[in-house]
């Protein structure tokens, strides 16, 4: 039984869950917003005691794959307005990728550490959570492996590179990049598609006249997908670097993924919510509604939704994220017509990740509470070098989500908060409910309504530590995340 003693917060009477089990406990937090103690019955007082009776405790979400746009003059709001719907959604932390696309200039797409110094300069004091970059290597960039070990050194020790697309890389630099990541303790994020499948999918399509956006599937078909995958882990298997396919869809891409993994190789995947929760019967409708998930990879029949969740199950897939795009329906994907290849891809999800893996997998019963925390929090954290983050655990940051399970919502675009103007779960009905969220003790989200504040969100320099044993990847001791004000790192 711990002391009396005057706490900043303590949670009470909640059911506290982790990857390792779940229990009746109280949570006290203390001013720093860190976690200092997680068991039943706390008798002390605290400045601001929550009645959690009924709630599960969950650590906050980390959502490590989002291409949240970064503010304009025009659009001033759109990085902190999707900040503040993730939180709706009970995600504490994200990551962002600054790919062409997401308001980065022309300018600074010529080299990645100045792609870099300028998402950093328009994000600071932006978001109502905590966040972090992703850096996107491009092909239009001048020896991006030049000026990843000092992004590594600035705290930004996780990239992507495409296999696919007019920006994507070629495998030369791709193995350039591998190799800078393995000698510099990063981790590279692969889009893995087979470059010429691809192409020739998409020719024989509109060779044929089939233009709308329903033959965007037909145009990547799953081996394509499955034959990048093991491409890309093949190319790290010989530069001997770690490597972590983004977006899985299907078996196909599941088999080599699997196969490595029982090699004992530092293999990662991830799926996201659309795969687990959509089929590719959705490109049966209207176009006009069809378009709505024209993402890549595509939608995939019933039998490989399956297989996404038994490998989330069995440890095959590390864990889920949302490559939230915020488009929208009446500008960046409005449809006037055009072929399937012209229409912008991806599709927002940044507000219903937990909300689908929980109302789709544990209150289905594919997953557990348990397994589903690993897979949103605890890896998120582990692999991405957020060492304290991820956990209801002492010494932790105090980023927790008081959740019912019990609650019955329906999606509707017209409830949620980001800055598309649609969801691709129109209408879904699903079991849980987000109530309370906080970030290191501070609230965001108090009974359903927003009470944050726009320079909440602290950037998190990470370190990861790969050298040791690839295999057991852990963060490493970076800062675990610097205020706002602080935050401009340099590349």
């Amino acid at each position: 039984m711990t002391d009396r003693a005057a706490f900043d917060l303590l949670i009470r009477g909640g059911t506290v869950v982790t990857a390792g089990g779940s229990w009746r406990a109280d949570v006290a937090v203390d001013a720093s917003g860190r976690i200092v103690a997680v068991e039943p019955g706390i008798a002390a007082s605290a400045r601001r005691e929550v009645d959690a009776t009924g709630l599960l405790v969950l650590p906050g979400v980390i959502d490590v794959h989002t291409h949240t746009r970064i503010a304009s003059d025009a659009e001033p709001d759109r990085f902190f307005q999707d900040s503040v719907a993730a939180a709706f959604g009970g995600t504490t932390t994200v990551l962002a990728f600054n790919n062409p696309g997401t308001g980065i200039s022309e300018a600074a797409q010529g080299r990645l550490r100045d792609g870099i110094d300028e998402w950093l300069d328009r994000t600071a004091g932006d978001s109502a959570i905590d966040y972090g970059l992703s850096a996107v290597i491009t092909a239009q960039q001048e020896d991006p492996a030049a000026d990843l070990p000092a992004a590594v050194e600035a705290g930004i020790p996780t990239f992507k590179a495409f296999m696919v697309y007019d920006f994507g890389v070629d495998e030369a630099t791709l193995r350039r990049l591998l190799e800078a990541t393995r000698d510099n303790g990063a981790l590279l994020q692969v889009h893995c598609e087979d470059r010429a499948m691809l192409e020739a999918g998409i020719r024989g399509q509109l060779d044929q006249g089939h233009t709308a956006p329903a033959f965007h599937a037909d145009s990547r078909p799953p081996f394509c997908e499955g034959a990048g995958t093991a491409r890309g882990l093949e190319v790290a298997r010989e530069i001997g670097a770690p490597i972590y396919a983004v977006h899985v869809s299907c078996a196909e891409a599941l088999a080599p993924i699997a196969a490595a993994k029982q090699a004992g190789r530092p293999v990662f995947a991830e799926t996201c919510p659309h795969y687990l929760a959509l089929d590719a019967s959705r490109y049966a409708l209207p176009d006009e509604d069809a378009i709505r998930c024209v993402i890549s990879p595509p939608l995939r029949d019933p039998a490989n939704v399956d297989a996404l969740w038994t490998a989330l199950a069995d440890g095959t897939l590390d864990l889920v994220a949302t490559d939230h795009v915020p488009d929208r329906l009446a500008l960046e994907k409005r449809y006037s017509g055009q072929s399937f290849p012209e229409i912008s891809n991806g599709a927002p999800g940044i507000e219903t990740l937990l909300a689908v893996v929980y109302g789709m997998g544990v209150a289905r019963g594919r997953i557990t509470v348990e397994r589903m925390v690993d897979l949103l929090s605890t890896t998120p954290a582990r692999l991405f070098g957020l060492d304290r983050k991820g956990s209801v655990q002492v010494g932790g940051d105090a980023d927790l989500v008081l959740f019912d399970p019990v609650a019955q919502r329906t999606l509707r675009a017209e409830d949620l908060h980001h800055t598309s103007d649609y969801t691709p779960y129109e209408g879904m009905q699903l079991s849980g409910a987000v109530r309370d969220v906080f970030v290191r003790g501070q609230d965001v989200i108090r009974d359903g309504t927003f009470v944050g504040r726009r320079d909440l969100g602290h950037f998190q320099e990470r370190r990861l530590d790969w050298r040791d044993d690839p295999t057991e990847p852990r963060a490493g001791r970076g800062t675990g995340g610097r205020g706002s004000e602080q935050s401009r790192g340099r590349s």
